[in-house]
């Protein structure tokens, strides 16, 4: 699958949207280096499209993104009478043209950086997609379309805002409509019980049969899709529960590594020290002291 990639924030933003009617025999204009994004959802027919040297037939309940830097044409007569909505929409951001999923990994960012700075991330949208729920987003749509009427009031352009994050969404969510790989999906359940149980003793055995995953393939799926053992994730979120705490309140070193799960107080200023490369005192002495 196409996709297009986003560094997020800024957010992909709305800018004008309208239904459009083809009848049969004619075809979609063809466009150069428009500058904007232009997502196009065919409610029924079909769109025959290119871009560059691609071909799409966008049927009923399906959508495509044409890019903004590319030659768009038509690529045949609409066989029916077809009609479609259009949505511009462009970012301020970065973005990107690639065939590879986001690998979900460990946060690499930490100390100050992690929480006093504004952390980036990607979302990816496919270019060409059967719509996850095709009613959904065409409501959506027609809701954004609709408010244009009243852009002059106060407000409305923030509405329309915060309703394109939910096409947005909508777009994404198709990306996985068949669901995640038997791998993903064992190491999410495996880091979401470890994130919700991170204060107490976990065994690999206690894992294997919450999850109800062999605790050998636990590892070998976190590791695939995480590239860490459970017990390094394990670790990982503790310190970054550890290094909230140490920010936010004024508990004790030993108390706040009782509070993240570690049972003895010398353990935890040693493995805090090995990831953050300072103890857990000097790191909120950092952010105390002038």
């Amino acid at each position: 699958m196409t996709l297009l990639q986003f560094t997020v924030p800024p957010l992909p933003h709305y800018m004008i949207s309208g239904l459009a009617k083809i009848p049969r025999g004619q075809k979609h204009p063809s466009r150069k280096n428009v500058q904007v994004f232009d997502l196009i959802v065919v409610l029924k027919g079909c769109l025959y499209m290119g871009e560059e040297d691609r071909h799409f037939a966008i049927s009923q309940d399906h959508a495509l993104i044409l890019r903004p830097n590319s030659y768009h044409y038509a690529t045949l007569e609409c066989q029916e009478d077809t009609a479609y909505y259009w949505v511009h929409f462009q970012t301020a951001g970065n973005w990107t043209f690639t065939d590879q999923t986001i690998p979900t990994k460990i946060e690499e960012l930490s100390g100050a950086a992690k929480y006093f700075t504004t952390q980036t991330f990607s979302i990816q949208l496919p270019q060409f997609t059967k719509l996850l729920q095709p009613n959904k987003i065409c409501e959506q749509i027609q809701q954004l379309t609709v408010l244009n009427q009243n852009t002059h009031l106060k407000g409305v352009r923030w509405k329309q805002q915060v309703l394109f994050q939910e096409v947005v969404e909508q777009l994404s969510a198709s990306i996985e409509m068949k669901g995640p790989s038997p791998s993903k999906a064992c190491a999410e359940q495996a880091a979401s019980y470890l994130r919700l149980h991170f204060r107490e003793t976990i065994t690999a055995q206690e894992l294997g049969k919450a999850v109800n995953f062999h605790p050998v393939y636990i590892a070998r799926c976190m590791q695939k899709e995480f590239g860490c053992s459970p017990s390094e994730y394990l670790l990982h979120f503790r310190i970054e529960q550890a290094k909230l705490l140490l920010l936010q309140t004024d508990l004790t070193v030993a108390r706040i590594g009782e509070e993240s799960g570690f049972n003895h107080a010398a353990y935890f200023t040693s493995c805090f020290a090995k990831y953050e490369g300072i103890s857990p005192r000097k790191y909120r002495q950092h952010f105390t002291h002038g």
